[in-house]
């Protein structure tokens, strides 16, 4: 299923796109399997994305936009000469479980807790 964009949508995310790079190219082997897998890391990770096709007619890149679309439940946002920008929500990702601090610096500022919040002794 493709993915539809309102208007503003679509403008905002063709001028967030304006100075991005190519990060895939798709070639003469055309949109083979690992290309398209490639395409999906990449919208993992920068959700927009523009794609350099080489040496094909703009039917057939038209064609390449739509597929990789369907594919990878993208939207299209811009095909202008030979570059395809597509984007794709990032899915939500599950919180990280919290890394624990060295069991050293834990130790000494707790501590340095200790020590202020107690007494002193004369």
């Amino acid at each position: 299923m493709i993915v539809q964009l309102t208007s503003t949508q679509r403008r905002a995310l063709r001028a967030a796109a304006h100075s991005l790079n190519p990060v895939v190219a798709i070639a003469q082997a055309g949109l083979s399997p690992s290309v398209l897998a490639e395409i999906d890391r990449s919208l993992s990770a920068h959700e927009l994305i523009k794609i350099r096709v080489y040496g094909e007619e703009r039917a057939m890149r038209e064609g390449l936009l739509h597929e990789v679309c369907e594919a990878l439940d993208a939207a299209p946002v811009q095909h202008i000469g030979n570059i395809l920008v597509i984007w794709r929500e990032k899915p939500e990702a599950a919180p990280a479980p919290a890394k624990p601090a060295p069991a050293g610096k834990r130790v000494r500022k707790a501590e340095k807790v200790e020590r202020k919040a107690a007494p002193r002794r004369k």
